[in-house]
C-alpha cells in the first residue's frame, strides 16, 4: 500500500516538470518590416524596423531560419551579426515591388521599392543560435 506522501511527491514532480517544459517552448513574438529603395540603379535606402509585438500573434507557423547568436538575447544584434543571411530569408518570404520608371528628354530615371509589410515573428534563443519563425 502506498503513502499518501509518496503519490504528493510524484505529483510534485510532475507538476514541476510540466511547468520546466511549458517555459522553455515559449517563443517571443516581434513584428519585423523592411523596406528597400533604389533609384537610378543605386542603392538609396534600406531600413529594417523590429519590436516587441504588444499583442498575441496567431498565424500558421512558417519554415524556421536558424542564426548563430553567440549566446546573445537581444534579437537586434543577432540579425546585424547575420545580416545577410536574414536579408536572403526575407526575400524568399516574398516582398510587394513598386517600380516606377520616366524618361525625360532621353534621360532615364527609375525607382524600385521593395517592402515586406509589418509581419509577426516568433523568436526562440537558445544557448548558441535563435530560431526566427514567420507567421502567415
Amino acid at each position: 500500500m502506498r503513502s499518501r506522501d509518496g503519490n504528493f511527491n510524484l505529483l510534485l514532480r510532475f507538476c514541476s516538470l510540466a511547468i520546466t517544459f511549458s517555459l522553455s517552448t515559449q517563443a517571443s513574438e516581434y513584428i519585423i518590416s523592411y523596406r528597400f529603395v533604389v533609384k537610378d540603379a543605386t542603392l538609396y535606402n534600406e531600413t529594417l524596423h523590429i519590436s516587441k509585438a504588444m499583442q498575441k500573434c496567431s498565424g500558421i507557423p512558417q519554415t524556421p531560419l536558424l542564426l548563430t547568436t553567440y549566446k546573445d538575447k537581444n534579437l537586434k544584434k543577432t540579425i546585424k551579426n547575420n545580416e545577410q543571411e536574414f536579408i536572403d530569408f526575407i526575400h524568399k518570404l516574398g516582398l510587394s515591388v513598386e517600380h516606377k520608371e520616366k524618361t525625360t528628354n532621353h534621360i532615364n530615371r527609375s525607382t524600385t521599392i521593395l517592402t515586406l509589410k509589418s509581419t509577426c515573428f516568433k523568436v526562440d534563443f537558445n544557448d548558441n543560435f535563435a530560431k526566427i519563425t514567420p507567421l502567415k
